[in-house]
């Protein structure tokens, strides 16, 4: 019989912390609201909660801090 060790699921392994709204708005130094219009916009993926609220992965707020301003997440906003 094999044992799993805790842990050892591969979801867990690539599962990385989410940010909230108001920790990206701090960390960008912008509103609450300038984060949740860049959501509805497109230019910022957000991950919804199963109680609706948005969140994000950390990677992609490490890439704004970087860059200086979200990218457009699809085609659209391109130059």
């Amino acid at each position: 019989m094999t044992t799993r060790k805790p842990g050892s699921s591969s979801l867990v392994h690539e599962a990385e912390p989410l940010v909230t709204v108001k920790e990206v708005a701090a960390l960008l130094h912008v509103s609450t609201e300038t984060v949740l219009t860049w959501v509805r916009t497109g230019r910022l993926a957000a991950i919804r909660t199963p109680g609706g609220h948005p969140r994000f992965h950390a990677a992609q707020i490490r890439a704004l801090l970087q860059t200086g301003e979200p990218g457009p997440t699809g085609e659209e906003g391109q130059r």
